[in-house]
């Protein structure tokens, strides 16, 4: 009888569905695992003449395949970064170091002693290498090359802060120190590295533009072609003459052309000079530069060329009163016999009617000061002063106001008490701009931008002719006082919004001259707030060791330092079949590539159809215990069933043997 048969192979079935079945609840907790299930196929004998399978009973059944479900696990997550896990599709691709190579998704890696990452058997996980440029290189072993990260020395700082525009410069200090914060307005610290790893600081003072004048004082008398070099360039000094005699400089220069020829020149090259403040009289030359410019340099005044040939430089005089208040003031003489009964300033009229006497005028008048500055706001004061014996009337206007219109606030009079005697300018180019100082740890200045005096050899900026050389010294800051915005730095002036020039700071590495520092002070502001660092960020940093290694989502292998850098090693290599469903299982939970499956194709996660990474994470066995207590009982039931084909067919056989 062929039913036995049959039954055997029933048998021979259901015991292989229960092995599979058995595999896999015991694989239920190993990592990456893939869960296989049975699958049958029955068997007909048949001729090649004949009936069909119509009337032929069946033979049995045969085991056509044992398929793996490749359908993902669920991801834990571990605190071991070397632990990985695909979300998605792929294996990662090993090499045993031998030729072999498998495929896995069992993702519990490690270092070995010689930095490769490999599996829990050995072998190395495949991966693209990076070259310097962060470029891919072909696969290869993926290891941890780097032990430590080399020291960095710093050479960009980026540097925004608020500096509070209520802060009145006028209260600061007349003298500069470094250590002396009543002396500048706002000061911060920033931390950097040599090229050797060494930590340092670079302390940054910012000393906001005071409402003076710089004046400056030489004696000349003794020169001897009566011609003086200023920044560079000649003046005649031979004869007196002052730009301030006259109504305005214009007028000046239509009576002293070749004079005056010579001063456009040298505020032309020197810009912090006040071209109309020039003075010489019995040989000593006087000018001022411009309230922005105070403290921000020297001047070079020689009795020969000095960029061509060795100058002795004139001696600066009145040392003890080298500034003067930036406020316009204009003095008024008072003529008492002029029998005016008024005197109106600034829409303020002042009876002066019966007052004989200049002080007296003088007087009243400043008893009004209140009254009329209250109309005015542009005026500061409004005072009786003593010079040369008798009584004149003095009107300073804010420092803020800069020149005023000379038709403003001008004193009328009938019969002429008052007459403007002389006006000093006035200046606000100091409003919003400041001093900038950098010193290294806080006791060695530093050359950030500060250019040569014009006069000096290498002096002034290249672009205007000069040396283009710099020195220790401070630069100028400017802000728009009307709305806080940075606007210029060292000379550049730049709009809102505008690409703001940095500033190179030199001699900041000890250990090695030549390196430089680009310091950016983009979206710096002077607004009515309190003074603080909006950010601060520089480049350089310590040498450090190795702390750990993780992976990016895209596969990249990062090393972490113990100085904060990270540094991409890596990238994972994820394989990926025609078809997965023809890989040979290899043990291990590894897979191998045969013709059924195709070629691995090999790209970084995420891309294609490639699934995204998990670092600290394994991918659990995807076994469903529960199918698979089910399928247990459907193998017993089929086992058991095959049994009775054979106990029916053998109390059959015993049956015909009695006939």
């Amino acid at each position: 009888m062929a039913g036995f048969s049959t039954a055997v192979t029933g048998l021979k079935a259901s015991t292989t569905m229960l092995d599979v079945a058995g595999n896999n609840i015991a694989n239920s907790s190993t990592i990456g695992f893939k869960a296989s299930r049975t699958e049958f196929g029955d068997i007909y004998a048949t001729s090649v003449v004949g009936a069909g399978s119509a009337n032929v009973a069946g033979s049995g059944v045969t085991v056509t395949d044992i398929a793996q479900d490749f359908k993902a696990g669920t991801i834990e997550f571990t605190n071991n970064n070397l632990d990985l896990a695909i979300n998605g599709s792929g294996f990662f691709q090993l090499d045993d170091g031998q030729g072999g190579v498998t495929y896995t998704r069992a993702g519990a890696f490690e270092l070995d002693k010689e930095g490769f990452i490999v599996s829990k058997t050995g072998k190395y996980l495949q991966g693209y290498g990076l070259d310097e440029d962060g470029n891919r290189l072909p696969i290869g072993n993926l290891a941890v090359t780097q032990k430590e990260s080399p020291p960095k020395a710093t050479e960009s700082i980026d540097l925004s802060f608020n500096i509070d525009s209520r802060k009145d410069a006028a209260e600061l200090l007349p003298t500069y120190d470094k250590d002396e914060p009543g002396s500048f307005t706002y000061t911060t610290t920033v931390r950097t590295f040599d090229s050797l790893g060494n930590e340092h600081t670079i302390k940054f003072n910012l000393a906001e533009q005071r409402p003076v004048r710089e004046q400056f004082e030489y004696d000349v008398s003794g020169d001897a072609d009566g011609t003086v070099y200023i920044s560079g360039l000649p003046l005649d000094a031979s004869t007196d003459f002052s730009v301030a005699s006259y109504a305005d400089y214009s007028t000046f220069a239509a009576a002293n052309p070749a004079l005056s020829a010579q001063l456009d020149d040298i505020a032309a090259r020197d810009p912090r000079i006040d071209k109309e403040s020039f003075a010489l009289s019995g040989g000593t030359l006087t000018f001022e530069t411009f309230a922005q410019y105070t403290d921000s340099g020297d001047m070079v005044v020689t009795d020969v060329d000095p960029l061509l040939t060795t100058a002795v430089s004139y001696d600066r005089q009145n040392a003890s009163t080298p500034t003067r208040a930036a406020n316009e003031v204009r003095t008024y003489t008072i003529d008492e016999t002029a029998g005016d009964s008024t005197v109106e300033i600034g829409g303020v009229t002042i009876n002066v009617a019966g007052l004989s006497t200049k002080k007296d005028i003088a007087e009243t008048i400043e008893g009004r000061e209140a009254e009329i500055i209250d109309r005015n706001p542009a005026i500061e004061s409004v005072q009786a002063v003593l010079e040369g014996g008798e009584y004149k009337l003095q009107i300073t206007f804010k420092a803020d106001e800069g020149n005023v219109d000379d038709a403003d606030y001008q004193p009328t009079s009938v019969a002429g008490t008052l007459a403007l005697e002389s006006t000093a300018e006035g200046d606000n180019s100091y409003l919003g701009v400041y001093r900038m100082y950098a010193y290294l740890n806080g006791e060695e200045q530093l050359d950030i931008g500060k250019l040569k005096d014009w006069g000096e050899a290498g002096g002034g900026p290249a672009v205007s002719g000069g040396g283009g050389e710099t020195e220790e010294g401070p630069i100028l800051v400017e802000f728009n006082p009307t709305n806080g915005l940075l606007s210029g730095i060292n000379g550049l002036n730049f709009s809102a919004g505008g690409q703001v020039p940095s500033i190179t700071i030199a001699g900041a590495d000890p250990a090695n001259p030549l390196t430089t520092i680009d310091l950016d002070l983009s979206n710096s502001t002077q607004f009515a707030s309190a003074s603080i660092v909006k950010s601060q960020l520089q480049d350089g940093y310590t040498k450090g060791d190795l702390i750990g290694v993780t992976f990016a989502s895209t596969g990249e292998m990062v090393a972490s330092f113990s100085n904060g850098q990270n540094q991409s090693l890596g990238v994972v290599a994820v394989a990926t079949f025609e078809n997965q469903a023809g890989l040979q299982p290899n043990g291990d939970t590894e897979w191998a590539a045969t013709l059924t499956s195709g070629d691995a194709i090999l790209n970084p996660p995420g891309t294609g159809l490639n699934g995204t990474l998990r670092s600290a994470a394994l991918e659990a066995s995807n076994v469903d215990l529960s199918a698979e207590l089910v399928k247990l009982i459907e193998g017993q039931r089929n086992f058991q069933a095959n049994s009775k084909t054979l106990e029916t067919l053998n109390t059959v056989t015993q049956a015909i043997l009695q006939i």
